[in-house]
């Protein structure tokens, strides 16, 4: 073969509704490393896109809230099979975006596959912890049972942590919901590649959907938009964290601000159920013990 063979360079989309589409605008930012050398062309997502994503969401919503919490965890781990199988190639993302050696991004990709495990395993226990009978005065059964939100919003960690961002995507939809993730503005390619991985991992399309772009100018949209029910404001700044609260408060339940507050999150601690339960509802419903009014009776 000839050694003046050229590369072939990878072309980036976003992932939406299961597909690879460009955005709508046509525009493109250039993504570099730690040092500044280019990597690549990222697409710019537009509004446009950003409801795009929204709508797809809402369309797997449905079989995805529905599906038993067994499957999704088998869906989950078969996410972590398929990063593991790609995991040379997120290597070197890490370390280009990140700025780590090859011995430390293969630790934080490690980590990354172990957290989809993690999350994989919790899907069908959660609701044993966070749901049960409670004690009333009366013949009645009284349970609590736990449900997902809905769509949700997630705005990535933007410190160019791909543990991070596996750290507020696998929660989210562990529990049922289905995901709009904004990627980290300054370093999207590892979570770019990543909609590949789930693309080919039995997850439903429009389950997770990952926009690349100016985070400001895509979140403001979701923020407001009436078919969002949720948003985690992880990747947002102060003052954009704020704006968006305000915007998020006319429709959306839930607002899951910046943690911590003063200073980057820790994303290689143990996780706990935190972000498990964040975007769940809890539903209760109250049934007589007794037929027809007997005490002592059950169906």
């Amino acid at each position: 073969m000839s050694d003046n063979r050229l590369s072939v360079f990878k072309t980036y989309k976003l992932y939406v509704g299961g597909k690879f589409p460009r955005s709508e605008s046509g525009r493109v930012y250039e993504v570099t490393d730690s040092k500044g050398k280019w990597l690549a062309n990222a697409p710019q997502s537009s509004r446009k896109d950003a409801r795009d994503a929204v709508v797809a969401a809402r369309k797997a919503f449905g079989g995805w809230s529905g599906a038993t919490a067994y499957n999704r965890g088998q869906v989950l781990y078969r996410v972590a099979e398929m990063l593991e199988g790609r995991k040379d190639q997120f290597v070197r993302e890490v370390a280009d975006a990140e700025g780590l050696s090859k011995s430390k991004a293969a630790a934080v990709v490690d980590a990354a596959i172990d957290r989809w495990v993690w999350y994989a395993g919790w899907t069908d226990k959660i609701g044993q912890v966070v749901g049960g009978a409670n004690p009333v005065a009366g013949p009645f059964f009284n349970l609590s049972t736990p449900e997902p939100t809905g769509v949700v919003a997630v705005l990535a960690p933007q410190e160019s942590s791909f543990l991070g961002l596996v750290s507020v995507i696998a929660p989210v939809i562990a529990t049922g919901n289905t995901a709009v993730v904004i990627a980290s503005a300054d370093s999207p390619l590892p979570a770019l590649s990543l909609g590949e991985v789930l693309a080919t991992s039995d997850l439903p399309g429009g389950v997770v959907n990952v926009l690349s772009g100016r985070t400001a100018e895509i979140a403001t949209p979701l923020a407001s938009h009436q078919d969002v029910n949720a948003i985690d404001l992880t990747g947002a700044d102060t003052g954009l964290a704020k704006e968006l609260e305000i915007a998020a408060a006319d429709n959306l339940k839930r607002v899951l601000r910046p943690q911590p507050v003063d200073g980057a999150a820790d994303w290689t601690a143990d996780p706990g159920t935190h972000r498990l339960t964040a975007f769940l509802e809890t539903k209760t419903v109250w049934h007589p013990t007794g037929a027809l009014g007997v005490s002592g009776s059950s169906y």
